[in-house]
């Protein structure tokens, strides 16, 4: 991770001197942290981010919690373009539609469900879906989340992606 910090151009060192803040935010556990990491990592597209976070995640997470986290990205993927297309089309008859997609990764994912909500929450935050993230962030609130751990995740995910624009 350090060799890949220091790669980043000047211009990115605000992202750089985030990226150590926001992976130690006192609201997070080290789970959530690390998993929201390699969750928003993977939604960013940049192989090479994905590669640096995933092996220093591997310090931080047992191998099912990445997974997960990896799961969390690729089913948020998928229905991040599916429900933000509903809610973009003016057609109403789209939302009376099922959605017709497996989405098993949901249930199946083996890791602490508020922490898999949360890295659903912070892809979608990426994919710009305001359904989901709507969706996600109401799930939970009613599980006992605060908006301030909430938010947390949501740097993370910033923080990813802005760096998936520079390296």
């Amino acid at each position: 991770m350090e060799k890949f910090l220091e790669s980043l151009p000047e211009h990115a060192k605000d992202l750089k001197l985030n990226l150590g803040t926001v992976l130690r935010q006192p609201e997070l556990t080290e789970q959530q942290a690390w998993g929201t990491a390699v969750s928003t990592a993977v939604a960013s597209r940049n192989p090479r981010l994905v590669e640096v976070v995933q092996a220093e995640a591997a310090g931080h997470l047992n191998e099912q919690a990445i997974h997960a986290a990896k799961a969390a990205a690729a089913v948020m993927g998928m229905n991040n373009i599916f429900y933000r297309f509903r809610h973009l089309s003016t057609n109403p008859k789209y939302g009376d539609m099922p959605a017709r997609l497996r989405m098993q990764a949901i249930r199946t994912h083996g890791s602490d469900p508020v922490d898999f909500e949360l890295w659903c929450l912070a892809v979608s935050a990426i994919n710009g879906c305001g359904v989901c993230v709507d969706s996600h962030e109401h799930v939970l609130r009613d599980k006992g989340i605060n908006e301030e751990t909430i938010l947390a995740a949501v740097r993370i995910a910033a923080v990813m992606h802005a760096l998936s624009a520079v390296v």
